[in-house]
């Protein structure tokens, strides 16, 4: 880890909006940051492993990646100006013994649009952890559990929201419809749809009927090269379900 990469505390704008956001949970997160780094994932993974012992959800935030990791582990570009974020939210009930990766990604993206469509934004979801303006890519999310035995212990999700930051072809940042967006304002939004995300969890039948009000598309081309399918809905566990004339079959990923 070089110098610029070692987590250090600073972040205090973000602090100060999450606390205005937010002030009954103003202390609820161990907040560190880094000017530049290879990946927060990389960062986050070595903070858990060095201080196991989790009393409060944990995040690490950058200016700027060198090498963010999307689904599939495609690379994010994440230049300066965007939210660059890798969080862990500790499990500390049985209340989401049966959560998967799936449901989990799909209720920070509800939260998440949540917070966009209360400040004037619409945007429909990617199945599974993407969203969109029209057709136009604003965010990518990277869910993930740790388990330990058969428990569950952390909830990780990373997030990429592009804000101000140059975008290439087919994707947009928030500037455009929000002109005064700043990275340390929706770095507190993402908090907030963060810590959201465990309620929603909680009753997977209305989050699952959230996320299929908001799906992006009614139909969708298997990239196998098998066609279009028709998109019948999401599963209990999160699955895109599909159909073509009397063939039916459920994506839990991308294939």
């Amino acid at each position: 880890m070089t110098r610029a990469e070692r987590p250090c505390r600073g972040g205090a704008p973000v602090l100060a909006l999450h606390r205005r956001l937010s002030p009954r949970n103003a202390d609820s997160w161990d907040f560190r940051w880094v000017p530049v780094c290879s990946s927060t994932e990389i960062l986050l993974k070595q903070w858990l492993l060095q201080s196991p012992l989790m009393l409060r959800p944990r995040v690490v935030t950058a200016r700027q990646q060198r090498w963010g990791v999307g689904q599939r582990g495609r690379l994010w570009q994440a230049p300066s100006g965007g939210v660059w974020l890798s969080a862990a939210l500790p499990v500390v009930s049985d209340d989401h013994t049966n959560t998967g990766a799936g449901l989990l990604g799909l209720s920070l993206a509800l939260a998440l649009a949540e917070r966009l469509e209360h400040s004037g934004v619409s945007v429909r979801i990617k199945w599974p952890n993407d969203l969109l303006v029209g057709e136009r890519k604003l965010a990518g999310l990277l869910p993930g559990l740790v388990q330990r035995g058969n428990h569950l212990r952390l909830l990780r999700c990373g997030v990429g929201l592009n804000v101000r930051n140059a975008v290439p072809a087919g994707a947009v940042a928030l500037r455009e419809f929000l002109p005064t967006a700043t990275p340390q304002l929706w770095t507190a939004e993402v908090l907030l749809a963060l810590a959201d995300c465990s309620t929603k969890l909680k009753d997977p039948e209305s989050l699952i009927a959230q996320v299929q009000g908001r799906l992006w598309a009614d139909h969708v081309l298997d990239p196998a090269g098998g066609g279009a399918w028709q998109i019948h809905g999401l599963t209990s566990t999160g699955g895109l379900r599909l159909q073509r004339g009397e063939e039916s079959k459920e994506w839990i990923r991308w294939p």
